[in-house]
């Protein structure tokens, strides 16, 4: 008699495991799909848009929706689509670039805090507390104000509003694991201290910094309208969909596309960051088996 053949059973990899857990979030999967429209609407604005972001026709303005403009033109006749494309590079660069500043220098100085602890934990921590303390749109304001409108000084601004969160987070993370027995084993062989934060603990940290930072993008993305709603963000005429909604708000009662488009854009931004945000909190919990 012939005996069976038992296909061995593959394991399968964290990453395959998280992917697995992520995709059967549908949720998850709807923001992802959103995100990568919005990603390329940026990077194709050249290819997509009808008309140039900057080019004024007083002739034209005002004009509602219509064939020729989808989505209607502005105060001083430029096309609100083509302006909305261009818009979503700067926010996506805003969200990126903010969130990565405040995300590497939260992340050393929440490890420099947790491992070394005593007197720099205490003075890192109350900073922290400080910077907490101060509504984050005063702190926006009053750094933006400090340095000047612009791009750069925004990305500043939102960057370091938001190093106590992922400080916090960091230090948090290493304060449970400092004390394990593999970092001991490891410190007992002779490592270093940047060693055994970037090989062992880092590695176990990155789950929730992640999310966090999935999070903050869309977070940041409001940040920057809000900034540039006040007249402290970007300069026009750079397409900013914070700044169109501003200049918008004269016309609201003659014309509301100018306001209503741009606004449904940076909703778009930001339910597509926080279903991804939540997905992936979901995918990278090792508590969930589903």
């Amino acid at each position: 008699m012939k005996q069976e053949q038992h296909t061995p059973y593959k394991k399968r990899s964290q990453m395959q495991e998280i992917a697995r857990r992520f995709v059967r979030n549908k949720q998850a999967v709807v923001g992802l799909i959103m995100l990568m429209i919005l990603i390329l609407a940026a990077i194709l604005a050249p290819v997509i848009a009808p008309y140039d972001p900057l080019k004024q026709d007083l002739l034209h303005r005002l004009k509602a929706p219509s064939a020729e403009h989808i989505m209607g033109t502005d105060e001083l006749g430029r096309d609100i689509f083509s302006r909305i494309l261009y818009g979503a590079r700067i926010s996506m660069t805003v969200g990126l670039i903010a969130v990565s500043i405040s995300c590497v220098t939260g992340c050393v100085l929440g490890a420099i805090a947790g491992y070394y602890g005593g007197m720099l934990d205490n003075v890192i921590m109350r900073a922290s507390d400080i910077l907490m303390a101060i509504p984050s749109i005063l702190l926006n304001i009053s750094i933006v104000a400090a340095l000047g409108s612009g791009l750069q000084n925004v990305m500043i601004a939102i960057g370091i509003s938001s190093i106590p969160g992922y400080c916090r987070i960091m230090r948090a993370s290493i304060l449970s694991l400092r004390d394990q027995e593999f970092v001991e084993a490891s410190r007992a062989a002779g490592a270093g201290s940047f060693y055994i934060i970037y090989h062992h603990i880092l590695p176990n940290c990155l789950a929730p910094l992640i999310v966090q930072a999935t999070l903050r993008i869309g977070s940041a993305i409001l940040s920057c309208a809000s900034m540039s709603f006040i007249g402290l963000g970007i300069v026009p005429p750079t397409p900013e969909w914070g700044a169109m909604l501003s200049s918008g708000r004269e016309f609201l009662r003659d014309a509301p596309h100018l306001t209503t488009f741009p606004g449904l854009a940076i909703m778009f931004a930001v339910f597509a960051m926080n279903l991804m945000g939540d997905g992936l909190r979901d995918a990278l919990d090792p508590k969930l088996k589903n």
